[in-house]
């Protein structure tokens, strides 16, 4: 099978498409013939060598995709030859076949374009996990997005126009935010041209808002920290400015708002019957026509490079999948 190989950590300019032996399902795992993959923030991080796990080389990058089922281990029930799936995986979703655990594979809404699919489960799943759980978002409240456009951020933005907030989203330029309110975004926030603390502030009558939502990091996280609402929660979700801040720890005690954590990774391997649902109920959004995975950028397996550049420059809006088969 093809596959986009990362032979040495580093440069995505290092990263090349050769041939591969196709995978082999284990007892409790599924094969899938990868129809699409989305490029997510981690698979960045992981061939330059700045993610928390670092995979034996050579791998195959690539944390999720979308495609039919070819196989499937001996202990595997509830999946047949043919299923259209959504699946998660660490590695291997960048090639023409995967395999992903059982509990992470699951079924693709009906007439949903693999595309799309290929873009649901981390980025909708992460952010749903963020708002739901870590959160415990309530309609009527309050939720500014920071990095609104981006594949995270921009299903934060549907998200929680789906669960009832009023949602500000925030971004660096004013295409992005015109992206983001075509989301369904109520306010928007230049933070390059505005001081994104005082407009918070202004959007909210002085009150603060009730949930941060933040995958950016950097320079924005301590005018949005000052920005939450007492009784409030900020939730940590990565670092795409490259800097990891450091915060004031009176600030969550002055205003009584509690900082979250939220690795939705981990959480799907320590609570995959809870992840479950959540799918379920994503996929129900999507049949219901509340939410929508925004694909902006589709690369050929061969355009890997182009595709990761579109990350790696913040030039993404959306969602940027790789299309590996028709």
């Amino acid at each position: 099978m093809r596959a986009v190989v990362c032979s040495e950590l580093g440069s995505i300019d290092d990263l090349v498409v050769g041939d591969q032996p196709d995978p082999v399902p284990g007892d409790a795992d599924v094969l899938v013939d990868v129809k699409g993959a989305g490029l997510n923030f981690p698979d960045l991080l992981l061939v330059q060598g700045l993610y928390q796990h670092r995979p034996e080389l050579p791998f195959v990058p690539g944390g999720e995709g979308a495609g039919v089922v070819a196989g499937a281990g001996g202990g595997v029930s509830g999946f047949a030859t043919g299923d259209e799936v959504i699946f998660v995986s660490l590695t291997g979703a960048f090639a023409e076949r995967a395999v992903a655990a059982a509990t992470h594979v699951f079924p693709k809404p009906a007439g949903m374009p693999f595309d799309q699919a290929a873009a649901l489960a981390f980025t909708y799943g992460t952010s749903y996990h963020a708002l739901k759980q870590r959160a415990e978002l309530e309609p009527g409240e309050t939720l500014a997005v920071l990095g609104a456009a981006g594949g995270v951020g921009s299903a934060a933005v549907q998200l929680g126009k789906a669960m009832g907030a009023t949602v500000i989203a925030c971004a660096s330029t004013d295409e992005k935010l015109e992206f983001a309110r075509s989301l369904g975004a109520d306010e928007t926030v230049n933070y390059t041209t505005a001081d994104l603390r005082s407009a918070l502030k202004d959007l909210t009558s002085g009150r603060g808002v009730d949930v941060v939502y933040d995958p950016v990091g950097g320079s924005v996280t301590e005018p949005a920290l000052r920005s939450t609402a007492w009784g409030g929660r900020y939730l940590v979700i990565g670092f795409a400015a490259g800097e990891i801040p450091s915060i004031p720890l009176n600030l969550p005690l002055l205003k009584g708002y509690s900082v979250v954590g939220v690795f939705w990774g981990t959480w799907l391997q320590r609570d995959p019957a809870s992840a479950r649902r959540n799918m379920e109920e994503l996929t129900a959004m999507y049949a219901e026509g509340r939410i929508a995975p925004r694909v902006t950028d589709v690369f050929a397996l061969d355009e890997h490079r182009d595709a990761f550049r579109a990350m790696l420059e913040r030039r993404a809006t959306g969602k940027v999948v790789l299309r590996i088969r028709d």
